[in-house]
């Protein structure tokens, strides 16, 4: 029993060491005046194995899962609530680099399903992302 436990906690610390974390955030450029609340209202986190992170982001007062798929400095996204997929949105984005491990990230995300006026449309937005 000893061997077992002492090799799922190697295993969980190999994992979590090859691993990374990210904040991420998307800056809502809808309003005419710029607040903190502009960068902190989807504010999220995830956990990246290899070219897949999977996370949880604020979306208002609810959370919704998020995850990518990066290649290089691209990126593939999808963004759902979690009780349903009825509101998925996928999108594109590129992530620049600025040092330091802060990422500046335009994306053109569009959902999934039309909306009740048979029009699906789509959005660019400007994200931040922090890696470490």
């Amino acid at each position: 029993m000893r061997k077992l436990f002492l090799t799922t906690i190697l295993a969980c610390a190999t994992i979590i060491a090859s691993a990374q974390f990210m904040v991420v955030t998307t800056v809502d450029m809808s309003g005419e005046d710029w607040e903190v609340s502009s960068l902190t209202d989807n504010l999220g986190i995830g956990y990246s194995v290899d070219n897949i992170t999977v996370g949880l982001v604020k979306n208002g007062e609810e959370y919704d899962l998020f995850g990518r798929y990066n290649m290089k400095d691209m990126y593939l996204s999808m963004q759902t609530a979690t009780d349903s997929t009825d509101n998925m949105v996928v999108g594109v984005g590129y992530s620049f680099d600025l040092g330091k491990s802060i990422y500046v990230e335009p994306n053109y995300s569009m959902p999934l399903k039309e909306d009740g006026n048979g029009e699906r449309k789509g959005e660019f937005k400007l994200g931040l992302a922090y890696k470490f």
